[in-house]
């Protein structure tokens, strides 16, 4: 390692880490192009949600005439395929990760295990608090989020858009969910950073400084209910089910891939598939830098941006003793 390097880490990507190319000048049409397709294709975290949400409209959703009244047996069979839904992704990265340890420590952030035993934690351990939050109250909240969203489109409470109407609007869509899903994010987690806040809300996330994939979801459920609320902008656009079932299952299932503690998923010494970035890894190590994503660069807009490098690293800790000062 040299003396540019962070210290501390198992495991560093390439630093300094990129932003969207969509907002760096000169504009690059090449590297914007090669953005998109490493963002989605071939094998991505957003193109394996969009199968699931086309899976669960087809199969596992019931019929819009069905959600025009608020019924239990509509309403239970979501919440259960929802909670199986969040047991299987949310299990099969702890297992794959943790349980089996099928990669060891290659492509992880941070060298020390979970931990098994904390008393800042609700039940003892990390992994058991983790998932009491995740799937007690999140996979609640997420399918009264669903229930209210299907009865209002069903009523005709908000625009429909469809396929044959709307192609290249229904296509869109799900472009321009992760975007907003950054400026979303950016704006309320900057808000759950004010002290009061922190102190009474999102604290409950932050206690995962050493995160596995129980922990994008292990939230206050006020935070819970504010995080997920990102989905009721199709009040105003509009959605067709499916964009419906899209948004809220990346909000959730994209939770728990992008706080494995791992770069990505590797098979044959090779990554398959990215996962957490080292950006938001570094937010729960350090708490004052990165509390957006890399779709819409407001960290870098706002001076709270750590790129990963040394430099940044110093830039940081000069800015909080300015404040501490103050």
């Amino acid at each position: 390692m040299s003396e540019n390097q962070l210290k501390g880490w198992h495991h560093l990507p390439e630093v300094p880490i990129r932003i969207s190319p969509f907002f760096s000048w000169p504009p690059n049409p090449a590297e914007m192009a090669r953005w998109v397709w490493n963002s989605w294709f071939l094998i991505s975290e957003k193109l394996i949600i969009v199968a699931i949400a086309f899976i669960s409209f087809i199969w596992f959703q019931p019929p819009l005439e069905e959600t025009r009244t608020f019924a239990a047996d509509w309403i239970g069979a979501m919440f259960v395929r929802n909670f199986l839904l969040a047991l299987a992704v949310g299990g099969s990265l702890h297992l794959w990760f943790y349980t089996f340890s099928k990669q060891g420590k290659a492509l992880k952030y941070d060298p020390r295990p979970l931990m098994v035993n904390g008393r800042q934690f609700t039940l003892g351990g990390q992994v058991r608090d983790n998932m009491f939050w995740t799937l007690g109250s999140g996979v609640v909240i997420w399918t009264a989020y669903e229930v209210l969203l299907f009865w209002a489109l069903a009523n005709g409470h908000m625009p429909m858009i469809t396929w044959a109407a709307s192609p290249v609007w229904f296509v869109a869509l799900f472009f321009l969910i992760p975007v907003w899903e950054s400026l979303y994010f950016y704006c309320i987690h900057r808000a759950i950073h004010i002290p009061f806040l922190y102190k009474h809300v999102h604290y409950l996330h932050h206690r995962n400084i050493n995160v596995g994939p129980w922990s994008g979801m292990s939230q206050h459920p006020v935070e819970q209910m504010v995080f997920l609320g990102s989905v009721f902008v199709h009040l105003i656009i509009g959605a067709h089910p499916v964009h419906i079932l899209y948004h809220l299952q990346y909000y959730f299932l994209t939770a728990m891939t992008t706080h494995t503690g791992y770069q990505g998923l590797l098979l044959k010494d090779k990554n398959r598939l990215n996962l957490g970035t080292f950006h938001h890894q570094m937010h729960h190590r350090y708490f004052e830098c990165n509390y957006g994503s890399l779709e819409i660069p407001w960290d870098k807009w706002m001076g709270t941006f750590h790129d990963g490098t040394a430099e940044a690293n110093a830039r940081m800790q000069d800015r909080r003793k300015r404040i501490m000062g103050k």
